[in-house]
Protein backbone atom coordinates (compact mmCIF):
# COMPACT_ATOMS: atom_id res chain seq x y z
CA UNK A 1 0.00 0.00 0.00
CA UNK A 2 1.29 3.21 -0.72
CA UNK A 3 1.47 6.58 1.94
CA UNK A 4 0.49 9.58 -0.30
CA UNK A 5 1.46 11.28 2.76
CA UNK A 6 5.13 10.30 2.67
CA UNK A 7 5.20 11.18 -0.97
CA UNK A 8 3.68 14.94 -0.12
CA UNK A 9 6.70 15.05 2.47
CA UNK A 10 9.32 13.68 -0.16
CA UNK A 11 8.04 16.80 -2.41
CA UNK A 12 8.41 19.68 0.35
CA UNK A 13 12.12 17.71 1.10
CA UNK A 14 12.64 17.79 -2.42
CA UNK A 15 12.05 21.49 -3.16
CA UNK A 16 14.55 21.97 0.49
CA UNK A 17 16.81 20.33 -1.17
CA UNK A 18 16.67 22.55 -4.29
CA UNK A 19 16.71 25.35 -2.16
CA UNK A 20 20.07 24.37 -0.38
CA UNK A 21 21.75 23.69 -4.05
CA UNK A 22 20.67 27.67 -4.32
CA UNK A 23 18.76 26.05 -7.37
CA UNK A 24 17.15 27.33 -9.82
CA UNK A 25 20.00 29.81 -10.92
CA UNK A 26 19.50 33.12 -11.51
CA UNK A 27 18.25 34.26 -15.92
CA UNK A 28 21.49 35.03 -17.61
CA UNK A 29 19.99 34.43 -21.26
CA UNK A 30 19.14 37.08 -23.69
CA UNK A 31 16.09 36.66 -25.32
CA UNK A 32 15.93 35.72 -29.00
CA UNK A 33 13.49 37.26 -31.46
CA UNK A 34 12.51 35.12 -34.70
CA UNK A 35 11.34 36.54 -38.29
CA UNK A 36 8.10 37.42 -36.88
CA UNK A 37 9.41 39.37 -34.16
CA UNK A 38 8.43 37.20 -31.45
CA UNK A 39 10.79 35.13 -28.68
CA UNK A 40 12.42 32.02 -29.67
CA UNK A 41 13.11 28.69 -27.83
CA UNK A 42 16.68 28.69 -26.54
CA UNK A 43 16.41 24.75 -26.80
CA UNK A 44 13.62 22.52 -28.41
CA UNK A 45 14.35 19.01 -26.92
CA UNK A 46 12.63 15.99 -29.27
CA UNK A 47 11.90 13.72 -27.11
CA UNK A 48 9.84 13.29 -23.78
CA UNK A 49 11.13 10.35 -22.57
CA UNK A 50 14.04 9.73 -20.23
CA UNK A 51 16.91 11.06 -22.23
CA UNK A 52 14.59 14.20 -23.11
CA UNK A 53 13.54 14.93 -19.32
CA UNK A 54 17.17 14.60 -17.45
CA UNK A 55 18.44 17.24 -20.29
CA UNK A 56 15.87 19.57 -20.05
CA UNK A 57 16.39 19.12 -15.56
CA UNK A 58 20.21 19.89 -16.04
CA UNK A 59 19.66 22.66 -18.37
CA UNK A 60 17.22 24.27 -16.00
CA UNK A 61 19.71 23.84 -13.35
CA UNK A 62 22.32 25.79 -15.36
CA UNK A 63 19.85 28.61 -15.62
CA UNK A 64 18.65 27.70 -19.38
CA UNK A 65 14.85 27.60 -18.71
CA UNK A 66 13.75 28.67 -22.11
CA UNK A 67 13.26 25.10 -23.37
CA UNK A 68 10.08 22.58 -24.45
CA UNK A 69 10.36 19.15 -25.17
CA UNK A 70 8.53 17.38 -28.09
CA UNK A 71 6.91 14.23 -28.24
CA UNK A 72 5.02 12.45 -30.69
CA UNK A 73 3.66 9.94 -27.90
CA UNK A 74 0.70 10.70 -25.36
CA UNK A 75 1.13 12.51 -21.89
CA UNK A 76 2.62 9.14 -20.04
CA UNK A 77 3.52 6.86 -23.06
CA UNK A 78 6.58 8.53 -23.90
CA UNK A 79 10.00 6.17 -24.03
CA UNK A 80 9.70 2.17 -24.05
CA UNK A 81 8.50 1.47 -21.15
CA UNK A 82 4.79 0.45 -21.16
CA UNK A 83 4.63 0.45 -24.80
CA UNK A 84 6.80 -1.72 -26.87
CA UNK A 85 9.31 -2.86 -23.85
CA UNK A 86 8.08 -6.58 -22.41
CA UNK A 87 10.52 -7.42 -19.82
CA UNK A 88 8.98 -7.94 -16.24
CA UNK A 89 11.77 -5.73 -14.33
CA UNK A 90 14.67 -3.23 -15.60
CA UNK A 91 17.85 -4.58 -16.56
CA UNK A 92 19.24 -1.85 -14.03
CA UNK A 93 20.33 -2.12 -10.46
CA UNK A 94 17.63 -0.88 -8.20
CA UNK A 95 20.63 1.32 -6.59
CA UNK A 96 21.17 3.63 -9.49
CA UNK A 97 20.55 7.21 -9.33
CA UNK A 98 19.89 7.72 -12.59
CA UNK A 99 18.23 10.82 -13.77
CA UNK A 100 18.62 12.40 -9.96
CA UNK A 101 21.04 15.14 -11.23
CA UNK A 102 22.57 14.98 -7.57
CA UNK A 103 19.33 15.49 -5.54
CA UNK A 104 18.58 12.43 -2.97
CA UNK A 105 15.35 13.44 -3.20
CA UNK A 106 14.53 12.64 -6.80
CA UNK A 107 15.97 9.45 -7.01
CA UNK A 108 13.99 6.61 -7.69
CA UNK A 109 14.95 4.98 -4.19
CA UNK A 110 13.35 8.16 -2.79
CA UNK A 111 10.39 7.76 -4.16
CA UNK A 112 9.96 4.21 -3.84
CA UNK A 113 11.01 4.42 0.02
CA UNK A 114 8.46 7.46 0.43
CA UNK A 115 5.63 5.18 -0.94
CA UNK A 116 6.13 1.54 0.54
CA UNK A 117 9.03 1.96 2.66
CA UNK A 118 12.13 0.75 4.03
CA UNK A 119 11.75 -2.65 4.19
CA UNK A 120 9.49 -3.31 0.67
CA UNK A 121 13.14 -1.21 -0.88
CA UNK A 122 15.29 -4.18 1.02
CA UNK A 123 12.96 -6.90 -0.27
CA UNK A 124 12.71 -5.97 -4.14
CA UNK A 125 15.38 -7.52 -6.49
CA UNK A 126 14.72 -5.27 -9.58
CA UNK A 127 12.48 -2.16 -10.44
CA UNK A 128 8.90 -3.47 -11.66
CA UNK A 129 8.97 -1.72 -15.33
CA UNK A 130 5.95 -0.21 -15.16
CA UNK A 131 6.66 1.24 -11.79
CA UNK A 132 9.78 2.66 -13.24
CA UNK A 133 7.30 5.15 -15.97
CA UNK A 134 5.39 5.92 -12.58
CA UNK A 135 8.24 7.00 -11.56
CA UNK A 136 9.19 9.09 -14.68
CA UNK A 137 5.99 10.70 -14.30
CA UNK A 138 6.31 11.39 -11.02
CA UNK A 139 10.37 12.86 -12.38
CA UNK A 140 8.21 15.20 -15.08
CA UNK A 141 5.44 16.24 -12.18
CA UNK A 142 8.53 17.44 -9.76
CA UNK A 143 11.28 19.13 -12.28
CA UNK A 144 7.80 20.84 -14.71
CA UNK A 145 9.21 20.38 -18.50
CA UNK A 146 7.32 22.23 -21.07
CA UNK A 147 6.05 19.82 -23.18
CA UNK A 148 4.04 19.68 -26.09
CA UNK A 149 3.09 15.38 -26.52
CA UNK A 150 0.82 14.08 -29.99
CA UNK A 151 3.70 15.81 -31.36
CA UNK A 152 5.30 14.65 -34.31
CA UNK A 153 8.29 16.68 -35.62
CA UNK A 154 8.31 16.44 -39.47
CA UNK A 155 11.18 18.74 -40.56
CA UNK A 156 14.46 20.82 -39.33
CA UNK A 157 15.86 23.85 -40.89
CA UNK A 158 18.47 25.76 -40.90
CA UNK A 159 17.16 29.58 -41.01
CA UNK A 160 20.46 31.93 -40.31
CA UNK A 161 20.61 31.46 -36.52
CA UNK A 162 17.72 29.42 -36.19
CA UNK A 163 16.15 26.11 -36.19
CA UNK A 164 12.90 26.21 -37.96
CA UNK A 165 10.84 22.98 -36.74
CA UNK A 166 7.62 22.38 -38.63
CA UNK A 167 5.42 20.07 -36.28
CA UNK A 168 1.86 17.80 -36.48
CA UNK A 169 1.12 20.59 -34.17
CA UNK A 170 2.31 23.99 -35.47
CA UNK A 171 5.58 25.87 -36.47
CA UNK A 172 8.51 26.49 -34.06
CA UNK A 173 11.41 28.42 -33.67
CA UNK A 174 14.60 27.64 -31.60
CA UNK A 175 18.10 28.53 -31.24
CA UNK A 176 19.60 25.11 -30.80
CA UNK A 177 18.03 21.41 -31.48
CA UNK A 178 18.52 18.25 -29.30
CA UNK A 179 17.62 14.77 -30.64
CA UNK A 180 16.72 12.52 -27.47
CA UNK A 181 15.07 9.92 -29.39
CA UNK A 182 16.29 7.16 -28.09
CA UNK A 183 17.15 3.81 -29.68
CA UNK A 184 16.08 4.98 -33.00
CA UNK A 185 17.30 8.78 -33.10
CA UNK A 186 18.37 8.59 -36.36
CA UNK A 187 16.76 5.63 -38.18
CA UNK A 188 14.32 2.96 -37.42
CA UNK A 189 14.01 -0.93 -36.18
CA UNK A 190 15.85 -2.74 -38.24
CA UNK A 191 14.54 -5.79 -40.37
CA UNK A 192 16.86 -8.14 -41.99
CA UNK A 193 16.08 -7.94 -46.24
CA UNK A 194 14.81 -11.54 -45.55
CA UNK A 195 11.64 -10.29 -43.46
CA UNK A 196 10.42 -8.20 -45.88
CA UNK A 197 7.49 -7.56 -47.85
CA UNK A 198 5.87 -10.48 -46.06
CA UNK A 199 2.04 -10.58 -45.18
CA UNK A 200 1.36 -7.55 -42.52
CA UNK A 201 0.92 -9.27 -39.19
CA UNK A 202 3.10 -12.40 -39.78
CA UNK A 203 6.39 -10.33 -39.01
CA UNK A 204 7.10 -7.75 -36.02
CA UNK A 205 9.92 -6.28 -34.88
CA UNK A 206 10.39 -6.38 -31.34
CA UNK A 207 10.30 -2.41 -30.84
CA UNK A 208 6.90 -2.30 -32.73
CA UNK A 209 3.51 -2.03 -30.45
CA UNK A 210 1.48 -4.92 -31.18
CA UNK A 211 -1.22 -6.99 -28.85
CA UNK A 212 0.49 -9.86 -27.47
CA UNK A 213 -2.16 -11.48 -26.32
CA UNK A 214 -2.84 -12.45 -30.45
CA UNK A 215 -0.37 -15.04 -29.98
CA UNK A 216 -2.13 -17.56 -28.00
CA UNK A 217 -2.80 -20.59 -29.94
CA UNK A 218 0.29 -19.44 -32.39
CA UNK A 219 3.34 -20.77 -33.53
CA UNK A 220 6.07 -17.78 -32.77
CA UNK A 221 9.83 -17.87 -33.56
CA UNK A 222 12.11 -15.01 -32.30
CA UNK A 223 14.89 -14.06 -33.66
CA UNK A 224 18.07 -12.47 -31.76
CA UNK A 225 20.21 -13.54 -28.69
CA UNK A 226 19.66 -10.36 -26.47
CA UNK A 227 17.71 -9.13 -23.88
CA UNK A 228 14.66 -7.92 -25.75
CA UNK A 229 14.60 -11.08 -27.49
CA UNK A 230 14.39 -12.86 -24.71
CA UNK A 231 11.54 -10.35 -23.21
CA UNK A 232 9.17 -11.44 -26.30
CA UNK A 233 9.59 -14.60 -26.55
CA UNK A 234 8.40 -14.46 -22.71
CA UNK A 235 5.85 -12.51 -23.51
CA UNK A 236 4.58 -15.00 -26.51
CA UNK A 237 4.55 -17.75 -23.91
CA UNK A 238 2.85 -16.53 -21.49
CA UNK A 239 0.39 -15.42 -23.71
CA UNK A 240 -0.02 -19.28 -24.62
CA UNK A 241 1.34 -19.60 -27.65
CA UNK A 242 1.26 -22.79 -29.14
CA UNK A 243 4.95 -23.13 -29.92
CA UNK A 244 8.14 -20.72 -29.35
CA UNK A 245 11.02 -21.04 -30.92
CA UNK A 246 14.26 -18.77 -30.30
CA UNK A 247 17.28 -18.44 -33.23
CA UNK A 248 20.29 -17.50 -32.51
CA UNK A 249 23.13 -17.12 -35.79
CA UNK A 250 25.78 -17.55 -33.10
CA UNK A 251 26.83 -20.93 -31.49
CA UNK A 252 26.14 -20.15 -27.79
CA UNK A 253 24.35 -17.70 -25.98
CA UNK A 254 25.83 -14.24 -25.06
CA UNK A 255 26.81 -14.71 -21.05
CA UNK A 256 29.37 -12.00 -20.66
CA UNK A 257 28.92 -8.80 -20.42
CA UNK A 258 31.87 -6.49 -21.09
CA UNK A 259 30.35 -3.29 -20.08
CA UNK A 260 28.85 -3.76 -16.88
CA UNK A 261 31.15 -5.85 -15.94
CA UNK A 262 33.86 -3.22 -16.16
CA UNK A 263 31.62 -0.41 -15.37
CA UNK A 264 33.26 2.22 -13.17
CA UNK A 265 32.42 5.97 -12.59
CA UNK A 266 36.41 6.02 -14.56
CA UNK A 267 35.00 4.69 -17.83
CA UNK A 268 31.70 6.80 -17.85
CA UNK A 269 33.39 10.05 -16.91
CA UNK A 270 36.80 8.98 -18.37
CA UNK A 271 35.57 7.71 -21.60
CA UNK A 272 35.84 11.33 -23.43
CA UNK A 273 39.61 11.37 -22.64
CA UNK A 274 40.35 8.58 -25.02
CA UNK A 275 41.69 8.70 -28.51
CA UNK A 276 39.19 7.86 -31.56
CA UNK A 277 41.71 4.65 -32.05
CA UNK A 278 40.93 3.55 -28.22
CA UNK A 279 37.15 4.18 -28.34
CA UNK A 280 36.99 2.45 -31.55
CA UNK A 281 38.62 -0.43 -29.92
CA UNK A 282 36.38 -0.16 -27.14
CA UNK A 283 33.50 -0.41 -29.08
CA UNK A 284 34.44 -2.95 -31.95
CA UNK A 285 34.90 -5.20 -29.37
CA UNK A 286 31.78 -4.70 -27.63
CA UNK A 287 30.07 -5.60 -30.61
CA UNK A 288 31.56 -8.97 -30.76
CA UNK A 289 30.73 -9.97 -27.21
CA UNK A 290 26.98 -8.48 -27.40
CA UNK A 291 24.81 -7.46 -24.08
CA UNK A 292 23.76 -11.08 -23.18
CA UNK A 293 20.28 -11.14 -22.01
CA UNK A 294 19.58 -11.39 -17.77
CA UNK A 295 19.73 -14.16 -16.15
CA UNK A 296 16.50 -14.19 -14.96
CA UNK A 297 15.18 -13.39 -18.60
CA UNK A 298 16.65 -16.73 -19.52
CA UNK A 299 15.03 -18.70 -17.31
CA UNK A 300 11.56 -16.94 -18.00
CA UNK A 301 11.74 -18.38 -21.01
CA UNK A 302 13.27 -21.68 -20.64
CA UNK A 303 10.86 -22.65 -17.82
CA UNK A 304 8.19 -23.34 -20.49
CA UNK A 305 8.27 -26.87 -21.89
CA UNK A 306 6.80 -25.69 -25.55
CA UNK A 307 10.03 -23.65 -25.60
CA UNK A 308 13.24 -24.12 -28.23
CA UNK A 309 16.41 -22.64 -28.50
CA UNK A 310 18.47 -23.17 -31.46
CA UNK A 311 22.11 -22.03 -31.71
CA UNK A 312 23.59 -21.37 -35.23
CA UNK A 313 20.74 -21.17 -36.68
CA UNK A 314 20.49 -17.67 -38.49
CA UNK A 315 17.58 -17.34 -41.19
CA UNK A 316 18.45 -18.21 -45.00
CA UNK A 317 15.34 -17.53 -46.21
CA UNK A 318 11.38 -16.94 -45.29
CA UNK A 319 8.49 -17.44 -47.27
CA UNK A 320 4.68 -17.23 -47.04
CA UNK A 321 1.90 -19.93 -47.84
CA UNK A 322 -1.06 -21.42 -46.83
CA UNK A 323 0.80 -23.32 -43.75
CA UNK A 324 1.74 -19.78 -42.63
CA UNK A 325 5.29 -18.73 -42.35
CA UNK A 326 8.08 -21.02 -44.25
CA UNK A 327 11.34 -20.34 -41.84
CA UNK A 328 14.47 -21.52 -43.44
CA UNK A 329 17.74 -22.28 -41.40
CA UNK A 330 21.28 -24.57 -41.22
CA UNK A 331 19.46 -26.84 -38.84
CA UNK A 332 16.19 -27.14 -40.62
CA UNK A 333 12.83 -25.47 -41.75
CA UNK A 334 10.51 -24.27 -39.11
CA UNK A 335 7.10 -23.61 -39.70
CA UNK A 336 5.63 -20.95 -37.81
CA UNK A 337 2.23 -17.95 -37.94
CA UNK A 338 4.27 -14.82 -36.66
CA UNK A 339 7.95 -13.88 -36.71
CA UNK A 340 9.47 -11.15 -33.91
CA UNK A 341 12.71 -10.03 -34.83
CA UNK A 342 14.87 -8.77 -32.00
CA UNK A 343 17.07 -7.09 -34.57
CA UNK A 344 18.18 -3.97 -33.07
CA UNK A 345 17.76 -0.53 -34.82
CA UNK A 346 19.72 0.80 -37.26
CA UNK A 347 20.81 4.65 -39.14
CA UNK A 348 18.66 5.75 -42.03
CA UNK A 349 18.19 8.93 -44.36
CA UNK A 350 14.96 7.28 -45.41
CA UNK A 351 13.40 7.11 -42.08
CA UNK A 352 14.00 9.90 -40.71
CA UNK A 353 12.86 12.88 -43.03
CA UNK A 354 12.65 15.75 -40.88
CA UNK A 355 16.66 14.85 -40.41
CA UNK A 356 17.17 15.17 -44.38
CA UNK A 357 18.88 18.40 -44.04
CA UNK A 358 21.60 17.04 -42.36
CA UNK A 359 22.04 13.61 -43.41
CA UNK A 360 25.43 13.23 -45.47
CA UNK A 361 26.93 16.26 -43.99
CA UNK A 362 27.61 14.61 -40.53
CA UNK A 363 30.80 13.34 -40.07
CA UNK A 364 30.49 9.29 -39.24
CA UNK A 365 33.01 7.06 -37.39
CA UNK A 366 33.58 5.46 -41.04
CA UNK A 367 35.27 8.73 -41.79
CA UNK A 368 37.69 8.82 -38.62
CA UNK A 369 39.09 4.75 -39.03
CA UNK A 370 39.02 4.47 -42.95
CA UNK A 371 37.51 2.05 -45.35
CA UNK A 372 39.05 -1.03 -43.92
CA UNK A 373 38.05 -0.71 -40.47
CA UNK A 374 34.50 0.34 -41.34
CA UNK A 375 34.07 -2.45 -43.40
CA UNK A 376 34.66 -5.16 -40.47
CA UNK A 377 32.17 -3.49 -38.56
CA UNK A 378 29.86 -0.94 -41.00
CA UNK A 379 26.76 -0.78 -38.47
CA UNK A 380 29.46 0.69 -35.75
CA UNK A 381 30.95 2.73 -38.97
CA UNK A 382 27.72 4.19 -39.18
CA UNK A 383 27.51 6.18 -36.20
CA UNK A 384 28.08 9.90 -36.52
CA UNK A 385 30.86 11.07 -34.87
CA UNK A 386 30.00 13.52 -32.26
CA UNK A 387 32.19 16.82 -30.74
CA UNK A 388 32.25 16.40 -27.05
CA UNK A 389 28.89 18.60 -26.46
CA UNK A 390 27.27 16.41 -28.50
CA UNK A 391 26.91 18.00 -31.67
CA UNK A 392 27.44 16.89 -34.76
CA UNK A 393 31.27 17.49 -36.87
CA UNK A 394 30.64 18.43 -40.51
CA UNK A 395 32.26 16.17 -42.58
CA UNK A 396 33.17 18.84 -44.83
CA UNK A 397 34.35 22.15 -42.82
CA UNK A 398 31.42 24.74 -44.22
CA UNK A 399 29.00 22.67 -45.90
CA UNK A 400 26.48 22.74 -43.36
CA UNK A 401 27.56 24.67 -40.21
CA UNK A 402 24.30 24.15 -38.97
CA UNK A 403 25.47 20.85 -37.32
CA UNK A 404 27.41 22.46 -34.34
CA UNK A 405 23.71 23.80 -33.12
CA UNK A 406 22.36 20.02 -33.19
CA UNK A 407 22.86 17.84 -30.57
CA UNK A 408 22.55 13.69 -30.48
CA UNK A 409 21.85 13.26 -27.22
CA UNK A 410 20.33 9.50 -27.94
CA UNK A 411 21.66 6.12 -28.20
CA UNK A 412 23.87 7.05 -31.56
CA UNK A 413 26.15 9.32 -29.20
CA UNK A 414 27.42 6.00 -27.68
CA UNK A 415 30.68 5.37 -29.81
CA UNK A 416 31.36 9.45 -29.35
CA UNK A 417 30.27 10.15 -25.77
CA UNK A 418 30.28 6.78 -23.59
CA UNK A 419 27.59 4.80 -22.57
CA UNK A 420 26.00 7.91 -20.87
CA UNK A 421 22.85 7.50 -23.28
CA UNK A 422 21.97 4.09 -23.35
CA UNK A 423 20.29 3.56 -20.30
CA UNK A 424 19.26 4.74 -16.83
CA UNK A 425 22.93 4.45 -14.90
CA UNK A 426 24.94 7.06 -16.41
CA UNK A 427 21.67 9.50 -17.32
CA UNK A 428 22.67 12.39 -14.93
CA UNK A 429 26.40 12.51 -16.36
CA UNK A 430 25.12 12.66 -19.89
CA UNK A 431 22.82 15.29 -18.96
CA UNK A 432 25.58 17.86 -17.16
CA UNK A 433 28.15 17.23 -19.83
CA UNK A 434 25.35 18.29 -22.61
CA UNK A 435 24.35 21.26 -20.29
CA UNK A 436 27.44 22.29 -20.10
CA UNK A 437 28.44 22.45 -23.64
CA UNK A 438 24.99 24.72 -24.42
CA UNK A 439 25.77 26.87 -21.91
CA UNK A 440 29.41 27.57 -23.09
CA UNK A 441 27.89 27.49 -26.61
CA UNK A 442 25.17 30.10 -25.94
CA UNK A 443 27.60 32.37 -23.87
CA UNK A 444 30.35 32.24 -26.70
CA UNK A 445 27.44 32.93 -29.07
CA UNK A 446 25.77 35.98 -27.17
CA UNK A 447 29.56 37.24 -26.01
CA UNK A 448 28.09 40.88 -27.39
CA UNK A 449 25.49 40.84 -25.66
CA UNK A 450 27.21 39.85 -21.86
CA UNK A 451 30.51 42.29 -22.24
CA UNK A 452 27.67 44.81 -23.12
CA UNK A 453 25.48 43.77 -20.21
CA UNK A 454 29.07 43.90 -17.96
CA UNK A 455 30.28 47.28 -19.39
CA UNK A 456 26.57 49.37 -18.71
CA UNK A 457 26.43 47.42 -15.22
CA UNK A 458 25.90 50.79 -12.95
CA UNK A 459 24.08 49.26 -9.61
CA UNK A 460 25.93 50.54 -6.39
CA UNK A 461 25.94 47.85 -3.69
CA UNK A 462 26.12 50.82 -1.22
CA UNK A 463 25.23 54.71 -1.21
CA UNK A 464 28.36 56.93 -1.41
CA UNK A 465 27.54 58.28 1.45
CA UNK A 466 27.80 55.58 3.57
CA UNK A 467 30.82 56.52 5.39
CA UNK A 468 31.62 60.07 5.23
CA UNK A 469 35.38 60.83 4.55
CA UNK A 470 37.90 62.80 7.37
CA UNK A 471 39.70 65.65 6.78
CA UNK A 472 43.25 65.27 7.63
CA UNK A 473 44.73 67.88 9.79
CA UNK A 474 47.09 70.36 8.22
CA UNK A 475 50.66 69.59 8.93
CA UNK A 476 52.58 72.21 10.85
Amino acid sequence: MTDATNLTELEADFTRQRTLLNLPPKPWMPVTKGPSGDPVLDVAIIGAGLCGLVANAALGMDGISNVRLLDRAPAGQEGPWITFARMETLRTIKEAAGPALGIPALTFRAWFEAQWGVAAWDDMTLAPRTMWMDYLKWYRKMTKPDIINDCDVTEIVPEGALFRLSTSTGEIWARRVVLATGLDALGAPKLPPVAQGLPQGSVYHSADVFDVDSLKGKRVIVVGAGASAMDNAAAALEAGCARLDLLIRRPALPAIDKFTGTGSRGMTAGYMALTDAQKWEIMDLGDKFPVPPPAHSVARVARHKNAHLHLGAPINAMSHGANGLSVETPKGVIEADVAIFATGFGISEQSRPELSQFFGHWRTWADVVGADKAAKNPVLAAHPYLNADFTFAERTAGTCPALARLCCFAYAAVPSQGKVTSGIPSATEGARRLSSGLVRSFFAEDAAFHLDRFATYDTPDFEPDIWPASELAAAN
